[in-house]
This record gives structure tokens, sequence and C-alpha cells, in this order.
């Protein structure tokens, strides 16, 4: 692979009002081409190009490419920056007027120098905000991909398609459908932009040739010409890699533009070095349907902001996981004391959780066609939420540090969608650590509040997730939780069920669809604010599992606790895989009582604090 970083535009507009400013703060640029600007953190613009490709295990040689009229900067650059000086090539251009035009200058580096390979082609004036980037994750997507690679970012708020090449990518394939340039305002709203980072295979270079052939004049001569030409005209496979970053400077810009984009990018990066990021994801309960989300049915869930874990990023010079000092113990006080400990606590903390969740993000976004920035961080995590009792404290951990990294990495919403996030986190947990689980944790905690979900068959098999739908949570009856203090006795929730159902079991098949049924009247009772209704639904939800799970598989605790709430009257079911139970209880004195019942045969009990993402609480927060 060749590298060639194109620095032969005649910024006539930025010279000019550096020449003319009166403020006397820019003198000393006075005749400085754009890419020798004063750059992030002070570095020249070309500086950050350079030292970003200036790798010989990546390339083979590195060109640039300049005009007549700036020739000598360059040539002094080279020299003082260790660049071949005999791999700057002069273009003959000493005006604006007399350009050659951007394919036109990348077709003479190659012809002058008779190069037979691969190029990446960039344009070392751009200001690009981020200045970590992995190029070599850039080379490895153009080598998984058949044919040319196109780097594009999102555009930023104020930013107007107009001004850039528009590129229009398949999700699925990243292949690059459309390109439009700078089309006019409101023919398109697609907000992905291109920029002068491409890559080319040797088999394409003769393109060139062939598209200034067609294009005589400079002014079209553009690579968003010759983007349109072989994208929509010749259908050649191009495939689109996206930077979540920002590219300024590109063209002819002014001196306003300049100052406000340095200016701009340079506070992004201080405040990316000065503040930690910090997510959390909450606990949550199953209200009505689980755990039929494994078996194509539907539920109800809600997350609580009763308990809840939270992840802390902060950059670093290394990529350093913390261990928890409770959650995963190095040092004991003694052999009986780890006995106890690994009894009650099992042996894996969240540290696995951290590990295999930058794992599985690094894997997504190199496969999404995503290119990540090279900086370290250091992570680490608390929760509350108790341990083995069902209340998806593993999901939460996952979920806050895929929180954490998006926002580190400036991944967006559209980058990593809802519901793709969903099962982004099921399969860190399944594929990654083999823990077994179903989507509605997962949903519920990426979207948060009071979530309907319909796993249906034709659903997962036709677009790969659910139907997912945030209910109102203004007015909500109060739930209670309970949970055992020692959940060894929980039982193994899961057992042989997913088998019996794989295997088209009668009993188990026609349940999961009475599971789904059921969650459709809770639905209902919901929204009417029909209580009575919806504590009847929970018990014959309780029952209906208790028939095909059995006693022996839910555990002496589980069903302790059910016993419990009932001789108060309450409506109780299992909200996750078992050691904790939630229920509903209409009679506020009996609510009372049964809490000291609770407490008394050794559970932990409270009532439940929904967490409403729109942060308003509807129900009662009694302690």
């Amino acid at each position: 692979m060749i590298c060639i970083l194109l620095v032969a535009g005649h910024g006539t507009v930025l010279e000019t009002q550096i020449k003319n400013d009166v403020t006397g703060l820019y003198g000393q640029l006075t005749g400085v081409p754009k890419a020798l600007l004063p750059g992030i953190g002070g570095k020249k613009i070309l500086d950050f190009w350079w030292e970003t490709v200036n790798m010989r295990q990546l390339f083979s040689e590195v060109y640039l490419v300049t005009n007549a009229d700036k020739y000598k900067h360059y040539e002094r650059w080279a020299t003082a920056n260790d660049f071949p000086v005999e791999n700057v090539v002069n273009d003959g251009s000493t005006t604006l007027e007399g350009r050659l035009g951007a394919v036109a200058d990348l077709e003479l580096a190659i012809r002058s120098r008779k190069l037979q390979d691969d190029i990446m082609v960039i344009a070392g004036d751009m200001l690009c905000a981020d200045q970590n980037f992995d190029i070599a994750q850039v080379l490895r997507f153009f080598r998984s991909k058949p044919g040319e690679l196109a780097i594009y970012y999102e555009l930023e708020e104020g930013e107007k398609s107009s001004s850039r090449g528009i590129v229009e990518v398949c999700p699925e394939t990243h292949r690059i459908s459309r390109f439009l340039e700078k089309p006019q305002e409101g023919v398109t709203a697609l907000r992905l932009a291109s920029v002068v980072f491409y890559c080319l295979r040797k088999a394409t270079l003769p393109y060139l040739s062939d598209f200034l052939t067609l294009q005589p004049q400079a002014q079209d001569r553009t690579f968003g010409r010759f983007w349109e030409w072989i994208i929509n005209e010749e259908k050649l496979p191009v495939f689109g890699m996206k930077l979540p970053t920002g590219f300024q400077l590109i063209g002819q810009v002014g001196l306003s533009d300049y100052t406000k984009w340095l200016a701009h990018y340079s506070a992004q990066q201080q405040q990316c070095l000065a503040k930690p990021i910090t997510c959390r994801s909450y606990a949550r309960v199953g209200l009505m349907g689980n755990p039929s989300d494994g078996f194509n049915g539907k539920t109800i869930a809600m997350t609580i902001s009763n308990f809840w874990a939270e992840v802390t990023l902060m950059e670093s010079q290394t990529l350093v996981l913390l261990p928890h000092p409770l959650n995963d113990p190095t040092e004991f006080g003694s052999l009986q004391d780890l006995y106890c400990i690994s009894r009650k606590e099992g042996y894996l903390g969240g540290l696995r959780l951290l590990q295999a969740t930058c794992k599985k993000f690094y894997q997504f976004c190199s496969k999404q066609g995503i290119a990540l920035t090279k900086q370290n961080f250091t992570l680490k995590y608390d929760t509350n939420i108790p341990r083995q009792v069902g209340l998806a404290g593993s999901s939460a951990i996952v979920s806050a540090t895929l929180k954490s990294l998006m926002k580190f990495y400036n991944i967006t919403e559209s980058d990593l969608p809802k519901p793709t996030r969903a099962n982004f986190i099921l399969n860190v947990e399944t594929d990654e650590l083999f823990i077994t689980a179903g989507l509605q944790d997962r949903v519920v905690q990426v979207y948060e509040g009071l979530v309907y979900m319909d796993f249906s068959k034709q659903l997962m098999d036709e677009q790969g997730y659910g139907d997912y739908i945030p209910m109102d949570m203004s007015s909500l009856p109060p739930f209670w939780l309970a949970y055992l203090s020692d959940p060894s006795d929980s039982g193994r929730i899961h057992s042989n069920v997913r088998q019996r159902w794989l295997n088209g079991e009668a009993e188990v098949v026609e349940a999961m669809k009475s599971f789904a049924a059921l969650t459709d009247q809770a639905r209902v009772a919901l929204q009417g604010m029909d209580w009575s209704r919806l504590a009847q639904l929970m018990d014959e939800n309780f029952a209906l599992r208790r028939s095909v799970y059995t006693e022996d598989c839910l555990g002496p605790g589980n069903l302790k606790m059910v016993q419990l709430a009932r001789q108060f009257g309450s409506a109780v079911k299992l909200p996750g895989s078992g050691g904790a139970v939630v229920g509903l209880c209409l009679d506020q004195v009996r609510l009372v009582e049964m809490r000291k019942s609770f407490q008394e045969a050794g559970c932990v009990f409270c009532v439940i604090v929904p967490y409403n993402p729109s942060g308003t609480i509807g129900t009662n927060s009694q302690d």
C-alpha cells in the first residue's frame, strides 16, 4: 500500500484574509500554506497526517503532491520532518485558475512515479477533530471488502450538506449505493459526508485517466465528481467506513472558518481529557410474561432506581480495567473467609463483563466500518444490584460499560441503534461469557422505563429484533420487591425447559403462547389503570411458570417468598431468573405488615421506585 497526501490546493481566500487581517494576531502566518497552519494542540495540520501514515509496516512509500507556488514551503517542511524530499511531487501550478484539479494531481503522482500498488489518498490540509484514530483499522477494513473505500463522517449541527459530498451507505454491506456531490438544500436528508480520504485498488487506478478524459476542465476534476461517476454511473463497488469525528477546512475556506473550527476542536479535546465519563444502568423487574422472552414470547418489564450499576471511564496512557474491591476480591482475611465469599457469591465478578464488552465493542466497530481512535482509558465499575437474585445485575454492568464506550468514542445512536444495542449486550453475555439469558433485560435497560416487548419468531426472523414499545409511567401502583439474603437455594430456573421447547413439546410451546397472551392482557390493564386485573394476571403468570418449571426447579427459597406474600393477599411472581419476587399489594396496611414478615424471615424488602427516563416518578414511593 502506498499513501499519497494531497496539498496542492490554492487557498487564496484564507491566505488573503490572513494577509489583510488588521488585528496583527496572524501576521506570522502570512504566506503559509493551509496544511502548514497550526492545528489542534499547536501541531501543524500536515504534521498530524504525516505522523498518522508514517508507518513502514503499513505503507511502503508516502508521497506528497503540492503546487509550484508552495513547493519550497513543503520542501523545507520535508527536510525538518524526516519526510523524503524526493517524494514531494510538484504539479507545476501557481494559481487557482491554473490548478490541475485533485484527481489530476493524484493521477500525476501515480503516473510520474510509476506507482503500481493499492493507493490511500488523503487531503493533507484537512483539519481532523480526532487526533488519535487508528489508520491500521482503516486498512484492515479496506482489505476485507471487494472494492474501493471512502471515509465518511456525520455532519455536525450547523454544517450544511450542500458543502460536502454526501453518501448513502447500506447498513448491512457498507456499500455506498449513491454519491451526491454538494447537493442543493432539500434534495436529501442524508447527513453522512465523504472527505478526501480514500483507498483505491491497483486494478481501479486506470479509471482515473478515463475520468480525466471525460472532464477536461480543472474545476470538474474533483473527487466528488469522480465518485459520482464511479458509484452512480460505472456502478463499481465502493464501500464506506465511518470515522466518528469531524473534518474541516475543506476546499476554499476563510480565516473565520479556520479560527472557529480550530477553537471548537481544541475545546472538545480538552473536555475529553479533563472530564471522566460516568454512565449508569438500572436493575429491572419483569412484571409480566417472563421468562418467555427467550421463547418468542412477549413480556413487560421495568427499570427501577432502587438498584443500579455505574461505570466510570477516564482517558489514560494505557488501557486499564480496575477490579471492584468487593465483587472482584483478590485478598481474603482467611481461608474460611475465602470459602464463605466464594460459596455465597461465586467466582465470577464484574471484571470479566468489562473485558468482554470492550472486546465485543472493538469487534463490532471493526465489522461495521467504524474506525476508532487509539485513545486508551481506565475503566472501573460500581454496583449495588444484589447478586444472583435475578435483577439483571450482569447486563446492567455491560449496558453501562457500552454507554461509556459509545460516549468516549463518539459512537452515535445511528451507529448503534437501541434494538441493535440490546442484541449487542445479549451477545456479550451469551457468546463471550456463555451466560444463559434472553433479550428482555437488555431491551429494558437500553430503552429504560416501562417497556412492552414482543419477541415473536416472525419479527425476530425478519428484522433481527422484536417490537419494543415504551409505556406510560405517569401513574403506577406501588409494586414491591423482596429478595433472599442468601440466594444459594434459588433454584436452576431455566432447567431443561429450553430443550423441551426446541423439541416442540406441546406443553412448553403452549405455555409460552400463554405467557404472551397474559402480557397483552397486562398491557391493557396497565393502560386502563386496572390494578386489580393486573394483580390477578401476575398471579396467573407465576402459576403458569410453576406448572412448566416445577417446584423442584424453582427452589424452596422462591416458593417460600411467594407463599409468604400470599398470606397477605398480595399478587406475586418472579421478576427474573430466581432469588427475588415482585408483587402488587393494593392494601397499604397489609403491605406494611407484609414488609415486617419478610424482614423477620431474613429477606430484604423494599417498595419499588421505578426509573423513568423522563425524570418523573409516577408511583407511591413509600419506604
